[in-house]
């Protein structure tokens, strides 16, 4: 606490007005004991005048709490970095058991179909629209995920015209993959950009996930997209085979 009274300098909690000296970079003040004698006499005699520093600061009494300063500015810049800090693969360890288990089990049909091409060396059509089938719904499954997350009371996402809006958009990208059952090269690429787009989504423009989903959603979105351009590959240099004609 810092007082300042008319005629005297007051000084009390040091090390506040140490902060302060430091901050403003304030001239040393000495006191009566240590000024020279003519100097007191002088200032027992005459009237006491104020100069204009002394008049600001004696208009009313100054109190503050530099530790509580220093304190809540500390704590405005860790807060601002929270905000903008990202998220790590790391804190894919922090996951539920359930939601590793579903969510690297949902990889088994896009891997299944590039690793049974590879394997007998032949490109099957059904099969790989098939994978691109699947992949349209694991799309449209991540828009209504987001949507399913912004519509309950007390979300960090608002269902507003961001949210919801965008949570749209990957379900019309599988709609429209659906209707390239004749260039499953097309698809491919349709399913493609809608993974990239939610994935970009949920992790930069909107807001409410965990980071260990974050971390889920990146691994998951990789292995999924190399999948389809493993497909696309197997097509570019295999020869190509039906189904049925195996079977007859």
């Amino acid at each position: 606490m810092i007082r300042f009274a008319y005629g005297r300098r007051i000084i009390s909690g040091v090390p506040g007005w140490r902060c302060l000296q430091q901050t403003i970079g304030a001239p040393n003040i000495r006191t009566k004991a240590q000024l020279p004698f003519h100097s007191r006499a002088s200032s027992e005699l005459l009237p006491s005048r104020l100069t204009p520093t002394n008049r600001l600061l004696s208009i009313r009494p100054v109190s503050w709490s530099v530790s509580r300063l220093c304190q809540s500015d500390s704590q405005g810049r860790s807060e601002r970095g929270n905000s903008k800090e990202g998220f790590s693969l790391r804190a894919l360890t922090q996951a539920p058991t359930p939601a590793l288990y579903l969510g690297f089990s949902g990889l088994i049909p896009f891997l299944s179909a590039p690793v049974l091409m590879a394997t007998t060396q032949s490109f099957y059509p059904e099969l790989a629209y098939a994978q691109v089938v699947y992949g349209a719904l694991i799309v449209s499954f991540l828009g209504g995920a987001r949507w399913g997350f912004a519509i309950p009371a007390g979300s960090p996402a608002q269902p507003d015209w961001m949210n919801l809006g965008n949570s749209v958009v990957p379900s019309l990208l599988a709609w429209l993959a659906l209707f390239c059952r004749d260039n499953i090269a097309e698809g491919a690429l349709v399913v493609i950009m809608g993974l990239g787009l939610s994935l970009h989504y949920d992790l930069t423009l909107l807001p409410g996930y965990p980071s260990w989903f974050k971390a889920m959603r990146t691994v998951l979105t990789l292995v999924a997209t190399f999948s389809l351009v493993a497909t696309l590959t197997i097509k570019k240099f295999y020869t190509e085979k039906k189904i049925k004609e195996i079977q007859n």
